[in-house]
């Protein structure tokens, strides 16, 4: 189930970016500080109450001629709408109600999805008048705000949270994989669908953003149900400035939520490139399972030493993902392809992984036995007990005498003991420091 999505829309200078920025500061921390993991602030992961949600800024309305208003209110405004649950339409008090609020208000009403106003500018008790001149827009929910003080904007989050559409039940039997392709435009992603499937089932062409939607292609293998789960392109910044590749982005990111498995999917011909990284820190802060699938490697020069030296740059290029493994394929020739479907099996199946309480509790107590943790001024880090609390990824809660003294190295330390005993290929794991109780 992918998090319901909040578009912020307003005209310029009301102060979108501001509770933009308030609400992704507060969430937006990169657990492991590592080359790669980086996040573009075009959209952000927020919570309220223990709700997550996505919340996606459209720039701001320009408006300047007749045409120019239309122009950018239809494909901004048209394309947040279209992606939103919920609408924040964004107005300022200082200012009172405009022509451009109005026209925002009546593509909001078309829409029929659920707005809640916000009258921004309202930080001094005189200005709380101007709040009520934003009803005659029609909608019920307009509260008054501070986006920059914070005043007003819980209960504003209350009333967009309680909009939320219920959670929907799975579309798909409990035991089907959900395999979602992600990387650049042009990488071929459509063609390895097709490929995969061996039918022509999505429409391929070299122009890049051709993929517009995610879509969803469920079939079965030897009795194993799957649903391929096809998203456009991500581009890299500063082209990711129109509209349209905005929400393919915010496409791409729903796609890997609702997937187990995602299929990173790099040109083998043009090499390996930030962009590649970013994309796969998504699906890596997601908690998926990957496989990194280098296409196009009928069109490399190769050598007997090719191969192996491409699969180091995968693991030295993603340093924080060296459990992902690689396949070599080619969506063209079909070579390898047959390959892909039972690595996802596998990489599914790590996700899934129960480990019983004694034997997790077993290793972790020989790991530390074998290579104790360093002293910090006369005190040792130990952990007195481990068990796992969720699977999708395999999460497990140490118990132990002081969170602070696990240095990060010793982390990654216990986490690759864990991964040797009990394989966990191509999945991310979480491990989880809790304080011991004391009797």
């Amino acid at each position: 189930m992918s998090l319901p999505v909040v578009a912020i829309v307003g005209r310029p200078n009301v102060g979108k970016s501001t509770i933009f920025n308030r609400l992704a500061g507060e969430r937006i921390a990169i657990v492991e500080d590592l080359p790669g993991i980086t996040r573009d602030r075009i959209y952000c992961r927020s919570e309220w109450n223990g709700k997550e949600f996505h919340l996606i800024d459209t720039g701001g309305l320009e408006f300047g001629e007749q045409d120019e208003i239309l122009l950018h209110i239809r494909t901004q405004a048209e394309l947040a709408i279209e992606e939103a649950d919920v609408i924040l339409f964004m107005t300022e008090g200082r200012t009172g109600l405009t022509g451009s609020d109005e026209e925002v208000a009546n593509l909001l009403h078309r829409s029929n999805k659920p707005v809640v106003v916000a009258v921004n500018k309202v930080d001094d008790v005189k200005h709380m008048d101007s709040v009520y001149e934003f009803y005659q827009l029609g909608f019920e929910h307009v509260y008054g705000i501070s986006s920059l003080h914070g005043l007003g904007t819980g209960d504003l989050l209350d009333a967009v949270v309680d909009l939320f559409p219920e959670k929907e039940d799975d579309e798909y039997e409990e035991d089907t994989i959900r395999v979602s392709l992600i990387g650049r435009p042009n990488v071929g992603k459509s063609s390895l669908v097709n490929a995969i499937l061996g039918e022509e089932r999505v429409i391929v062409s070299p122009v890049a953003g051709t993929t517009r939607d995610a879509i969803d292609t469920p079939f079965e293998v030897d009795g194993q149900n799957f649903v391929l789960i096809d998203t456009a392109g991500l581009r890299k910044r500063g082209k990711v400035y129109e509209s349209i590749e905005k929400y393919s982005v915010l496409r791409a990111l729903r796609a890997i939520e609702r997937s187990d498995v995602c299929l990173i999917v790099i040109d083998g011909e043009r090499g390996i490139a930030e962009q590649d990284k970013k994309i796969a820190g998504y699906a890596h802060e997601a908690g998926r399972a990957a496989i990194f699938v280098v296409n196009k490697w009928d069109a490399v020069e190769k050598d007997d030493k090719t191969l192996d030296r491409y699969r180091k740059e995968v693991k030295e290029e993603f340093q924080f993902m060296t459990y992902a493994p690689s396949v070599f394929v080619s969506a063209k020739t079909k070579q390898r392809v047959q390959k892909i479907l039972p690595k996802v099996v596998e990489v599914a199946e790590s996700h899934s992984m129960r480990i019983a309480t004694p034997v997790l509790n077993q290793v972790i107590h020989d790991a530390m036995m074998m290579t104790p943790a360093p002293s910090d001024k006369g005190r040792r880090f130990r952990v007195n007990y481990a068990t796992q609390v969720s699977v999708k990824p395999p999460t497990f809660v140490l118990f132990c005498n002081d969170p602070e003294l696990a240095h990060f190295s010793y982390m990654r330390y216990l986490e690759n003991q864990l991964r040797q005993a009990f394989t966990f290929e191509g999945t991310p794991m979480r491990l989880v420091l809790r304080k011991k109780k004391k009797d």
